[in-house]
């Protein structure tokens, strides 16, 4: 039952609110984001300090990712999901006031703040499973991802508007893009927190077209290891006073849940080999993904080829990422999140052996079909792991373990990009890719260990 006072979202208008929200924020985060290394450059006279724009917004987006998971507990998704829009609109335009003003530290703590966006988009599409109809979460939140696609690919093209509209409004050059981005993000804040409405985690409806909880198809198989550790932790978790053992089965209480903390959500949930899968899924795909990707224009630059070239891949990239995640969505339903998983994998080891093997005379051709498989290997990672580490927890670790998931790829992913640099320098494109490889070597580690404990459960 939900919580007094909440009621069970409207479908149909929760994921086109989601929808169109991904849309705007896309668009705000590609705006500024796609100048902001140029603007820093710029403003300290230092082409290295360039680089580090990317790493603040993706820092700041690992330091809110657990605060607004644990708003999302508190007060629902849609509050902390507007907060998220509401902590970048102000840090777009805390850039726009500190450039203007000549203060470049100003300029990466705005960015830090510019990241909340990142992190409020990755956590909309757990959104996306929340509202979704039982057996479409995966294609649900594949949705609210796709959506991005049409954002990201608009917003560089608005940056010279962007340009052009600043530099009439008397501000520097580089810096009207942040205007554009500013508005995208009030308007992504004031449509979630209007509009979107979903039960706060622990408090969600029970679909009367779900199976009841004593059929078959409703209860997991009970040798299963996973299953087992949630049980133990329903026991230890259940602190409210009204629980008793005569409470309808599959039908949550009224009563505020027990509240988990990210990183103890993390520890417990890292025990269940199903959700140690979804996590290295999400994190280890991030890492290889932004890994390769951040240091591809730099190779192919060096080796003769035009920036609009790697414009072209880039983009070939990014439509790898997001514009197929309709069908990675519909095939983690179908077929299930483990298999995308493993998909998802085989698709980056084939990115990154094209990227060892490439030779130097063929990077024309070779770069957009391997940064294209990069991007797929990353949709199928992320939707398939994100699926999984829905499914494979019990509710009051559910959103902790999400925020701190997030956090977790965003701090690999902040590595990753500057250590690519490092290893780029030492061993070439090659060595990238050949780090990248060992990057999954967890994964394939867990998921065959999650094969072998589900096998001697099943016998």
């Amino acid at each position: 039952m939900t919580g007094q006072g909440e009621r069970m979202p409207r479908r149909g208008l929760a994921l086109t609110v989601l929808i169109v929200n991904q849309l705007l924020a896309g668009a705000g985060v590609a705006t500024g984001m796609a100048l902001a290394a140029i603007l820093t450059a710029d403003l300290t006279d230092t082409v290295a300090m360039g680089g580090l724009a990317q790493s603040s917004s993706v820092l700041g987006a690992a330091i809110v990712a657990i605060p607004l998971a644990r708003l999302a507990v508190r007060a629902g998704r849609h509050v902390a999901l507007a907060t998220g829009y509401a902590l970048a609109f102000g840090g777009a335009v805390l850039v726009v006031a500190a450039a203007t003003s000549g203060m470049p530290v100003l300029v990466f703590l705005g960015l830090a703040a510019f990241g909340a966006a990142s992190a409020a988009g990755l956590q909309a599409r757990f959104a996306g499973t929340e509202v979704a109809a039982p057996g479409f979460e995966a294609r649900s939140m594949s949705l609210v991802l796709w959506a991005t696609t049409i954002g990201s690919v608009a917003g560089p093209l608005l940056s010279e508007s962007g340009d052009e509209f600043g530099q009439a409004l008397g501000l520097p050059p580089l810096v009207g893009p942040f205007v554009f981005s500013a508005v995208a993000f009030a308007l992504s804040a004031l449509l979630v927190g209007t509009l979107l409405r979903t039960p706060r985690a622990g408090h969600l409806a029970v679909d009367p077209s779900a199976p009841a909880p004593d059929e078959p198809s409703a209860r997991p198989d009970v040798g299963d290891p996973a299953v087992a550790l949630d049980a133990s932790l329903d026991a230890s978790l259940d602190t409210s006073p009204d629980a008793s053992p005569d409470a309808s089965p599959g039908v949550q209480p009224d009563a505020s849940p027990a509240k988990v903390g990210a990183w103890a959500a993390l520890t417990v949930a890292l025990r269940n080999p199903r959700a140690l899968v979804a996590f290295l899924a999400i994190v280890c795909s991030h890492t290889v993904m932004v890994g390769v990707m951040v240091m591809t224009p730099l190779h192919m630059t060096e080796h003769g080829l035009s920036i609009s070239l790697v414009g072209v891949v880039l983009s070939i990239h990014i439509l790898g990422m997001y514009g197929a995640s309709p069908l990675m969505g519909w095939l983690s339903d179908r077929i299930g999140s483990e298999r995308v998983i493993a998909l998802g994998a085989a698709l980056l080891i084939s990115a990154t052996v094209i990227g060892i093997l490439a030779p130097v005379d063929s990077l024309l051709v070779l770069m957009p079909f391997a940064l294209g498989l990069l991007g797929l290997g990353w949709s199928a990672g992320l939707i398939g792991g994100s699926t999984l580490l829905t499914t494979s927890v019990d509710e009051p670790l559910r959103v902790p373990l999400q925020g701190a998931t997030d956090a977790s790829m965003n701090i690999a992913a902040a590595a990753s990009a500057a250590l690519s640099g490092v290893v780029l320098g030492v061993g070439g494109f090659a060595g990238v890719n050949v780090v990248a490889i060992f990057v999954l070597v967890p994964l394939a580690i867990a998921g065959l260990r999650a094969r072998v404990l589900a096998r001697s459960a099943a016998a």
